[in-house]
């Protein structure tokens, strides 16, 4: 199995950048796919972007397209999660995951594993 890490998370101004990790051991992350998911108290784990294995697809949710952008970096077996114009409602816990068997996905239950998540906070 592969185990995710993530890193990057911080606190910082509405309209600042800030770029998330997940950082892949274990296994080459070439044969899984990678998605991005955030949540905060009260409310459910939704979906943020997503990318298939080898990078040339990504699906992003309606509330971050055109600000942010997954990559990743399979011969350095990490993902990334560029975020700019950040707003307030950004914040949240910002979590790595990854499947094998879905070729893209935007629904939690379709990724298997998952990292212990990163701490996003955006002030006004």
């Amino acid at each position: 199995q592969v185990q995710l890490v993530e890193s990057g998370g911080g606190l910082v101004q509405a309209g600042d950048s800030l770029r998330l990790s997940c950082a892949a051991s274990g296994r080459t992350l070439s044969v899984y796919i990678v998605g991005w998911f955030r949540q905060v108290p009260g409310k459910e784990r939704e979906f943020v972007a997503s990318i298939n294995r080898s990078g040339t697809s990504t699906y992003y949710a309606d509330s971050v397209k055109g600000r942010f952008t997954i990559s990743r970096d399979n011969a350095k077996n990490q993902a990334s999660l560029q975020m700019n114009s950040l707003k307030p409602e950004d914040t949240a816990v910002y979590y790595c995951a990854a499947d094998r068997r879905a070729s893209l996905a935007y629904s939690d239950k379709d990724f298997y594993y998952w990292g212990q998540g990163t701490q996003v906070t955006v002030s006004s």
